[in-house]
């Protein structure tokens, strides 16, 4: 695990190749990556071409092969291919003696990282598919004026672009491109519809992500665009599943372990994240049944009992499943450790996660990430295997059950509910959520969006559920319609559409919704990779392990949610029954809790102080975009009425309010406020191919 930034120069009057240019360049590239040493304190290292065009720079999280040839960045034996990589790749001693037997490579050292030259020599671009595991890749090719950069399958390590003065910037967080020359601009538009959350857009104008299975490509320091290399596909609900019930379950069982057991390797201290919930207690089950197999994780010895981490919330908060947790570590023989997030530790770590994370959460259950990631750092760890990504590909979450009960499951070959029990379990279902979300919800399925995604309800609950900012009326479209849930149908391939029309089951584009969304986008971001990598932890998540989730998202619905005899709906359904062997009962019979931070707070206690203080009419107007008007009176409410989704809305004033410090944020201007000022700019200096 390891943080990079790049440099690459597009156009001629920015190459540079006399010593002293090459040496400034040095200097800006360190610079840029002090910003992100978080993720990577043991060392640094950079490349620079001869002609000055392209920078390669890493810092280094020590984890496998902790020797000097384990440093990046890594050139090919003939010095033709340069790469930084950060992440893990797993099958790594089949992957290393399948490419010495078939191009008689001579690997330096022991890190897996190295694979990557060794697959792109062999297999050119086409490598990727050949890569498993949690990674973000620059790599150039010197002989072909090649430079690529690459984000794993489901997006759990971040990576970011964006084009400044002539120069194509790459880094694993946008902070590193302010020394560059960078200067941060708040994307209103974005902001306003939701584009951040759901597509490749950020907070800021001109920087993207690169999407997740995705590669971006400059050749020949011409134009850039993306290439697509894996997306996530479902069974046609028209076609019978053939397999039998058991079957399906023990596939699920025999890639699991597989999955938690390729991420024991490393040659540094590895721990598990443990909570109340099935997820994380099936992947301590599963570590904990290895050991007792004769497996080693990371260094520790061979008879070392297995350490896992949690946190705890006030036990009067209703957040708090650490008790849960304990009786599993305590059934599971293993060591635990605990982290208590009162009131006060809550307040203490909100500006700092809020700077790591880099945008804004409406829970505050991102600290208790950064929180627990420094209690695995000062147990002396550096790898923690999570839980991370069950719920988007089992169907965890309650906002599925309309869209499963939307159509019949034709495929499944088992007993299916009688016509009426399902459409009256799915007007109830819809009902229920509806009074959730306060009747936000468009259960008439009129929306243009609704009808592009199958009728499924998902994306409008996923709509409903962030907090909506007192924009100012300048920055809204001109008919004042911002509708987010187009910004999700339009994010999603034509071809992809094509097959949510006439092909998958309504659970199944629920699902393949939320994924492009919220879980790479929001979950895998500030309750993942930048929350652990603030404290140096590595991050693994065998649920998003590719051989896994593609057996799984080809299953039929009725093996994800089922009901059970009592007429309850179980989700999760065959991850429960192929986790049976490794967990308590409890557990098993446990139903989903989302994991969250508590909402509601005392008068005048340190988080109220905190927003009093982020919150105010002068830190709002500074941003710009939002209207400052009433916004130090609504912190005083929400700590009188204790109203969720007025809390909700300032945590995220205050969370813009950090950035906008932090970041040095210019304040946003209208286009009229431009006109009036002299400064209004049209086009860009980005072409894309």
């Amino acid at each position: 695990m390891c943080g990079i930034s790049c440099l690459v120069a597009l156009e001629e009057r920015t190459r540079r190749s006399n010593e002293e240019n090459k040496e400034k360049i040095k200097e800006r590239l360190c610079e840029s990556l002090e910003q992100i040493r978080h993720r990577g304190p043991d060392s640094t290292g950079t490349w620079i071409s001869d002609d000055g065009r392209v920078a390669l720079g890493h810092v280094r999280l020590d984890i496998n092969d902790l020797s000097p040839a384990g440093c990046q960045p890594l050139h090919s034996s003939d010095n033709s291919v340069h790469t930084v990589v950060n992440g893990e790749i797993y099958d790594y001693d089949k992957l290393r003696h399948d490419m010495e037997q078939k191009i008689d490579y001579k690997f330096q050292g022991t890190s897996d990282s190295e694979l990557v030259l060794a697959l792109y020599k062999y297999y050119g671009l086409s490598f990727l598919s050949h890569i498993r595991g949690e990674f973000s890749i620059c790599l150039f090719d010197s002989e072909r004026e090649l430079f690529m950069a690459v984000r794993d399958r489901y997006g759990i390590k971040p990576l970011f672009w964006t084009v400044q003065d002539g120069e194509l910037l790459v880094a694993a967080e946008m902070k590193a491109f302010l020394p560059l020359g960078w200067k941060p601009e708040w994307d209103v538009k974005s902001i306003v519809g939701s584009d951040f959350q759901i597509g490749n857009s950020t907070i800021f104008k001109r920087v993207k992500k690169v999407r997740p299975g995705h590669v971006l490509i400059c050749r020949c320091f011409g134009t850039i665009h993306e290439q697509q290399y894996w997306d996530s596909r479902y069974p046609d609900k028209n076609i019978k599943e053939a397999r039998s019930e058991q079957e399906m379950i023990q596939g699920v069982q025999d890639r699991l372990v597989d999955a938690v057991k390729e991420r024991l390797r490393a040659d540094v201290k590895v721990g598990v994240s443990l909570s109340g919930g099935i997820d994380s207690s099936v992947v301590a089950g599963i570590v904990n049944h290895l050991l007792r197999q004769g497996h080693q994780i990371g260094s520790e010895a061979e008879n070392e009992r297995l350490s896992c981490f949690g946190i705890a919330f006030d036990e009067d908060s209703g957040f708090d499943e650490s008790s849960m947790a304990s009786r599993t570590a305590e059934y599971l023989g293993v060591k635990f450790y605990k982290k208590h997030m009162n009131e006060e530790e809550l307040a203490r770590s909100f500006a700092d996660a809020t700077w790591h994370d880099e945008q804004p959460n409406p829970d505050l259950n991102f600290i208790g990430t950064y929180a627990l990631s420094e209690l695995f750092r000062d147990k002396g760890f550096r790898v923690n295997i999570n839980g991370q990504g069950a719920d988007e590909i089992f169907a965890g979450y309650n906002i599925f059950l309309p869209d499963f009960l939307r159509e019949p499951d034709t495929a499944f070959n088992g007993p299916t509910l009688p016509e009426d029990e399902r459409l009256a379990g799915l007007r109830k279902a819809e009902q229920t959520l509806n009074k959730v979300y306060q009747g936000k919800l468009d259960l008439d399925g009129t929306s243009v969006a609704r009808r592009q995604l199958n009728n499924t309800l998902t994306p409008v609950q996923m709509t409903a559920a962030f907090p909506s900012l007192p924009v100012k009326e300048d920055f809204l479209p001109a008919n004042n319609v911002v509708d987010p849930q187009l910004t999700y149908a339009e994010n999603i391939d034509g071809m992809m559409l094509e097959e949510v029309k006439w092909k998958w089951h309504p659970l199944h584009t629920a699902l393949y919704c939320f994924t492009k969304a919220h879980l790479q986008n929001l979950l895998l971001s500030n309750l993942g990779d930048r929350g652990e990598m603030a404290h140096s932890i590595e991050g693994r998540t065998p649920f998003l392990d590719h051989h896994l989730a593609e057996y799984v998202n080809n299953l039929p619905p009725s093996m994800k949610i089922r009901r059970d005899e009592k007429g309850e709906w179980v989700e999760k359904y065959v991850l429960r029954e192929a986790a049976k062997p490794f967990i308590t009962e409890e557990i098993y019979k446990k139903r989903k809790h989302p994991y969250s931070a508590p909402v509601e707070f005392p008068k005048n206690g340190p988080m109220h102080r905190l927003l009093q203080t982020l919150v105010t009419k002068q830190n709002i107007a500074k941003l710009g975009f939002l209207e400052p008007e009433g916004v130090e009176k609504l912190v005083d409410q929400v700590f009188e009425t204790k109203e969720m989704p007025i809390f909700r809305l300032v945590i995220c004033l205050a969370q813009w309010v950090v950035l906008q410090q932090r970041f040095g944020v210019v304040k946003a201007q209208s286009e009229i406020e431009q006109l009036d000022a002299g400064n209004f700019k049209v086009g860009s200096n980005v072409m894309l191919g």
